[in-house]
């Protein structure tokens, strides 16, 4: 099957429920002829262990903004994972994509002081592994949805990067990829039931698939019993203070100027807009309150790519319940995960126009969030 365009994507019904993303139904095969884009941080632990966590975070966000601005806003699957991210494109689009793609590392390199990697994987050469992308939609909200990977191939993809295979070439120096909408002005958000989880699950090899959906099913039934899903983002939006402690970032992903005009005109953008939110001034069409409600049922909490990733507010009691439950399927050889406990959580926003509904919340643990959990699931490799 070949699909031109995105009409393929578009076409995939949304579903609502979060309990039943192992449902085989809701998958839908990528067409052929379709590529699958991959990005990390390279030594992201190390960035971490240096408390770089904000930067990482902006890092792996920077690759979702940059291909959606190349595309011109259309819609495409992708998926946040902390340190990087995953993402599907038609042959239309692949060009674009390719060069969003060098242009992002090469920024982050020179403007964030890390090391990215980058590649562009054919679908085609997935199934010649005997694996499959399949990719679903999932509706957090009326206002947007999130795609969410199953097959096994975007596992492979990423392990086929990390051996440099499929490799884009970062662009020139000096080239910036166009990061509109990419922001991180909220600040940390604790946690208000007793830590913030970062989770981490994937099928342990040959494992029993149906033993595997039960597994993840018992963990999203123990994490929804918790208040709001366990949804890290209160009711009241994140903390906002100015100056936000994101402005250094954001500055460095606009475009024009140099870089100190670029760092006073966000100052004063993000004054304006902290004295909007602060007092709920309505302005044009932008009614804060609105805006606020939008972010908490907008945030990125919970997905799945080949495994499952959460970042809970949880009880000390559910932590328990979820590891044990987690230490018995990894006993019986159906799982491996990884947990990872901090005391606040991070948002990494995508917000093209503040005016409309589907603006985009990245939620990672503040303290290593879905890196930390996935060294500690490297750790049970062995």
């Amino acid at each position: 099957m070949t699909t031109l365009g995105n009409s393929f994507y578009g076409s995939i019904p949304v579903f609502r429920g979060f309990s039943s993303l192992m449902d085989p139904a809701l998958y839908s095969p990528l067409p052929q002829d379709w590529s699958i884009g991959i990005a990390d941080i390279v030594e992201s632990t190390r960035a971490i262990a240096e408390k770089r966590y904000k930067a990482v975070n902006m890092a792996g966000a920077s690759v979702i903004a940059a291909v959606t601005n190349a595309l011109e806003g259309r819609e495409f699957p992708f998926v946040f994972g902390g340190d990087g991210a995953s993402f599907a494109v038609s042959p239309d689009d692949l060009d674009r994509a390719r060069e969003a793609l060098a242009a992002t590392a090469s920024w982050v390199e020179e403007s964030l002081g890390l090391v990215m990697r980058v590649a562009l994987v054919p679908v085609k050469a997935v199934r010649a592994q005997g694996l499959d992308v399949r990719v679903a939609r999932f509706g957090p909200s009326a206002n947007l949805s999130y795609a969410m990977f199953s097959g096994g191939g975007l596992g492979w993809a990423e392990a086929a990067m990390k051996r440099g295979e499929f490799a884009v070439p970062k662009a020139p120096p000096g080239t910036q990829p166009d990061l509109t909408g990419l922001s991180c002005r909220f600040e940390e958000i604790p946690s208000v039931h007793g830590l913030i989880l970062s989770v981490l699950v994937v099928p342990a090899q040959g494992a029993d698939p149906a033993a595997f959906r039960k597994l993840i099913e018992d963990v999203i039934a123990l994490s929804e019993r918790s208040p709001d899903s366990g949804r890290p983002v209160p009711p009241g939006g994140p903390p906002l203070r100015w100056p936000p402690a994101g402005v250094e970032y954001e500055a460095r992903a606009g475009r024009k100027g140099s870089l100190f005009r670029r760092r006073a005109l966000v100052l004063v953008h993000t004054l304006f807009a902290y004295l909007v939110m602060r007092f709920g001034i309505s302005v044009g069409g932008f009614v804060p309150k609105t805006y606020v409600q939008q972010v908490v049922e907008n945030s990125d909490f919970r997905k799945y790519d080949d495994g499952l990733r959460m970042i809970l507010d949880c009880t000390p009691e559910l932590e328990r319940a979820l590891t044990q439950r987690l230490a018995a399927a990894a006993s019986a050889g159906i799982a491996r995960y990884g947990l990872h406990r901090q005391d606040a959580a991070m948002m990494t926003c995508f917000t093209p126009s503040a005016l409309r509904s589907d603006h985009v919340h990245f939620i990672d643990g503040a303290r290593g969030g879905y890196a930390s959990a996935a060294t500690a699931l490297k750790a049970t490799a062995a």
